[in-house]
């Protein structure tokens, strides 16, 4: 599975959805992600793709979007 798919199928478990946003849609917007769901959001991420997030980086732009994820975890290099 590639790394885009894991996060739509985090993003799924989080919202309790079957979505597929566009990779550019905003997941706050759309009300797929809200402030309370952003740090279980998060918790997922961290143990699908073994990376620590540090509380400064608990910021919804960074994971406003598909590719916004993606560019992220590509920073902290997975």
């Amino acid at each position: 599975m590639d790394k885009r798919a894991r996060i739509i199928e985090l993003l799924r478990a989080v919202a309790n959805k079957d979505i597929t946003p566009e990779p550019d849609e905003s997941l706050f917007e759309s009300g797929l992600l809200d402030s309370f769901a952003l740090p279980e959001m998060v918790t997922a991420l961290e143990q699908a793709f073994s990376v620590q997030v540090p509380d400064s980086d608990l910021n919804p732009r960074k994971f406003d979007s598909l590719a916004r994820i993606e560019e992220y975890l590509t920073s902290r290099g997975k």
